[in-house]
């Protein structure tokens, strides 16, 4: 029996496994839709462009930009990109801007170090130094003192975790994963080098549940992992009688369920605009 046909996980095989993880293969047209979110997004950075680019870490990939709503002491979302942890950048999703900033937040996308070039670890500082950088930068310009966080992907991962920084307030993961030991079983980890350890102290779905409104949303047309990861946290959440709702959008896969929060009138960018309105 070869590697990939031998039981990994949870009764899996290791090509299931990756299969079941394996978003870019499951949406035909994901490759499209990058393409047309880095052309959406190059327009807006050209019609926004001072204050992007702006660096919290040494690091080509460790700094964010900052797009204004025009309206006075805007709310901020702060946004994180997916990718498994080693792909895409902040520049391709700075289009997820548009339909928060419709909704009358200023919205900041948070770039971060990928895998191989960095591990889980480093990656969850990166964010957190980002988060310390963004809210010094606000707070030398008289902005809001809290942020929503939000994130897809692996960015939805990332939300959940540091969920718990001071300068969040509350948080939407966007088709996440909350338990990281399948993912260190799959594919997605022959870059990342999840160990063992970092499967259990990452996954916020192991952790000390965070007492702050948390939405967690994924599409009802995204793979059944997805689906399971996001209602398993979300019943973890509930059962802890934490702030809590689950939007389970249909007819979005993992890819589409990202015009729900560019679109102006999106489910999610709606969602962001009444919890920025109550926190």
């Amino acid at each position: 029996m070869s590697e990939a046909d031998s039981t990994v996980w949870n009764g899996l095989t290791r090509k299931a496994l990756d299969a079941a993880y394996n978003n870019m293969e499951a949406v035909p047209d994901s490759a499209a839709r990058l393409a047309d979110w880095t052309a959406r997004s190059t327009g807006l950075r050209a019609r926004q462009p001072t204050e992007c680019d702006i660096p919290y870490r040494p690091h080509e990939r460790t700094a964010y930009d900052i797009f204004r709503s025009g309206r006075p002491k805007a709310p901020l979302l702060v946004f994180i990109h997916g990718g498994w942890w080693q792909r895409n950048s902040r520049q391709v999703f700075s289009c997820m801007a548009e339909g928060p900033m419709a909704q009358g937040l200023d919205v900041a996308l948070l770039g971060y170090t990928l895998a191989p070039d960095a591990n889980l670890t480093r990656i969850v500082g990166d964010i957190r130094s980002g988060l310390d950088h963004i809210a010094a930068y606000q707070a030398a310009r008289g902005g809001n003192p809290a942020c929503i966080l939000s994130g897809w992907s692996a960015g939805g991962h990332l939300t959940a975790l540091c969920l718990d920084h001071p300068f969040v307030a509350a948080g939407l993961a966007i088709s996440g994963v909350f338990d990281l030991e399948p993912i260190r079983h799959s594919y997605i980890n022959d870059k990342l080098a999840l160990t063992q350890d970092e499967a259990v102290t990452l996954s916020p779905a192991r952790l000390d549940v965070i007492n702050k409104p948390l939405a967690i949303a994924y599409g009802l047309a995204e793979l059944p992992e997805l689906q399971r990861q996001s209602d398993d946290f979300l019943g973890i959440r509930k059962m802890a009688g934490l702030d809590s709702a689950g939007l389970a959008l249909a007819g979005e896969d993992h890819f589409s369920i990202l015009e729900q929060l560019a679109s102006p009138g999106g489910v999610l960018a709606k969602a962001i605009a009444a919890m920025a309105s109550q926190a």
